[in-house]
């Protein structure tokens, strides 16, 4: 990952969402999907995909043809999968993902390590991909869960949730965290925990209203963008003007 951002001299992850789409419309959203990637390219260092394309166009159908694109390209590509299930069903979720092609996904920690995310990390590891943990998410109702007072039970103290998450992402070894542009303030107290160990992935720039310039002083490393770019009347227009934006921002 840090390797392909400094190839592409860039730090921004394309998030390729786009609005629902009727089913019969499913090749028109591949081809624009594809296009985006064709003309953006140049500017982003990773793609994130989520539902809004493994849903209508199929694990090994379309997104896998969509992941060889970005591979083509010289950039990774994530799924936003969020794991969040047993172990067993984590374990599965995650072959499947892998077997597709992608190079990371994305798990909750709330499901826990034993019988939770252990069996992903393992499968991780074995294939040399990467797991991204969601420590807080970029969304007004995140505090509900994320930002929740807990008992944390090793230390015996209480403590914010997304807290005893960054704690975990470091006893885990975890690739990456997620952490909601629109909360700087999060983004600066999860990189005082993590330092320059463990890499911040911060969504929600633009639509959302996370600002470039406070995320990156607060501590994160790569920004998400979705929609400010896939819904621009000139996607590449916009991925360059964010990418040099960031860029000034360093």
């Amino acid at each position: 990952m840090e390797q392909t951002a400094k190839n592409k001299k860039s730090n921004i992850i394309l998030a390729l969402d786009f609005p629902f789409e009727k089913p019969e419309n499913r090749e028109n959203l591949f081809s624009k999907a594809q296009h985006i990637l064709e003309t953006v390219n140049p500017y982003i260092c990773t793609v994130k995909f989520n539902r809004h394309l493994v849903l209508p166009l199929g694990t090994f159908n379309g997104v896998q043809k969509l992941v060889k694109k970005v591979h083509d390209l010289g950039l990774i590509a994530i799924m936003d999968c969020k794991i969040n299930d047993i172990g067993a069903t984590n374990q599965t979720i995650a072959e499947y993902y892998y077997a597709a092609g992608f190079d990371a996904l994305t798990a909750n920690p709330f499901v826990g390590w034993e019988e939770g995310l252990k069996p992903v990390f393992d499968v991780a590891r074995k294939l040399q991909r990467g797991v991204i943990l969601l420590v807080y998410m970029s969304h007004k109702g995140a505090w509900e869960g994320y930002g929740q007072t807990i008992y944390d039970v090793e230390t015996s103290e209480k403590a914010p949730q997304y807290v005893s998450f960054a704690k975990k992402a470091l006893k885990w070894n975890a690739d990456g965290v997620v952490v909601g542009a629109t909360y700087p303030e999060k983004i600066r107290e999860v990189h005082e925990i993590l330092g320059e160990k463990i890499p911040i992935y911060s969504p929600g720039i633009g639509v959302q209203g996370g600002a470039i310039e406070s995320a990156l002083k607060a501590g994160a490393r790569y920004l998400i963008v979705g929609r400010t770019i896939t819904l621009a009347e000139n996607p590449a227009e916009t991925a360059k003007k964010t990418r040099d934006l960031a860029n000034q921002c360093k």
